[in-house]
């Protein structure tokens, strides 16, 4: 497999006013785009887990047969039908890759800035809607695990340890993230994974994780990981494994080789979630994630 790059690796290191200004300004902009864009989608996207019995009526003409109390119409000697109301509250879960990979970004933002707005939308969607939201770090294993609540306070907490988490490796592994959604939540939960999806032998662990789950995928990338740019003798380094190589940019041969790697890496995802019935989009980092995360919405 050709090598993977990643050029502008840098640590994120902020004291805790400017760290609180920061949660500060998503916190701003994720809940205008929930009000103004995301509330309606979202709803519809995710109606809830199922129908919840509310009480019991006598029969009409054309009530479906299937609904039918048994016990009660026994009891009455006349028929009687179950009422159900919509069980509007959901649990959604964010599963987010905090590998080595969300430091780069060459364009307008990292990988990770992404990836936190993206994550601050769907949570504030998700409360406003009475929902909990948790959510899973993961890297090669799962680094953190918050559960599921609801509540601004929650939200904010979220938000604050993805711009201050640093995961333990920088390595990834999301079946390891797959097996521990489908083993910690009993019931059933909406999903989503916001990950470059830059390692694809996953496919077991998503088919039997989207069979409990309902799930979704959002793969952020930058330009420069489809493209590799002309800028001839180059030192880079991979920040997963941190192998140093020279390579040879103004080589055409490498440049081909690269891209194809990349869109090879990406049509084996999209089988992948395609085969487990998973809706997915792709999101670059120098591009507006409303309208991708809109289409996504309207897929389900």
């Amino acid at each position: 497999m050709p090598f993977v790059i990643f050029l502008f690796g840098i640590e994120l290191i902020m004291d805790a006013k400017e760290l609180l200004k920061k949660v500060r300004k998503i916190e701003i902009k994720s809940r205008k785009l929930t009000r103004q864009i995301f509330a309606g989608e979202y709803y519809s996207a995710f109606k809830g887990k199922g129908m919840a019995f509310s009480e019991v009526r006598e029969y009409q003409y054309g009530d479906p047969v299937k609904n039918i109390d048994w016990h009660v119409t026994a009891r009455f000697n006349h028929p009687y039908i179950k009422i159900f109301d919509e069980e509007r509250e959901l649990t959604v879960m964010l599963l987010i890759d905090v590998s080595g990979s969300k430091k780069f970004g060459t364009q307008v933002q990292f990988k990770q800035d992404m990836s936190t707005e993206i994550a601050a939308v769907l949570s504030f969607s998700a409360i406003q809607n009475n929902d909990k939201i948790g959510v899973i770090f993961f890297s090669d294993k799962v680094e953190k695990f918050i559960p599921p609540k609801k509540g601004k306070k929650h939200i904010l907490r979220i938000i604050l340890e993805l711009l201050n988490f640093e995961p333990e490796s920088n390595r990834t592994n999301l079946s390891e993230a797959l097996k521990y959604l489908t083993n910690a939540l009993k019931k059933r939960c909406s999903a989503f994974i916001i990950s470059d999806f830059l390692e694809t032998d996953f496919e077991e662990a998503l088919k039997i994780a989207s069979n409990k789950h309902d799930i979704a995928a959002l793969k952020i990338y930058d330009i420069r990981e489809k493209e590799l740019p002309n800028i001839g003798l180059a030192y880079l380094k991979d920040s997963e494994t941190g192998k140093m190589n020279w390579v040879d940019t103004s080589s055409k041969k490498t440049r081909d080789m690269y891209s194809k790697w990349w869109n090879e890496n990406d049509i084996k995802a999209k089988e992948i979630f395609k085969k487990c019935k998973v809706d997915s989009t792709n999101i670059k980092t120098d591009e507006d994630y409303v309208q991708p995360l809109i289409k996504l919405f309207k897929m389900r």
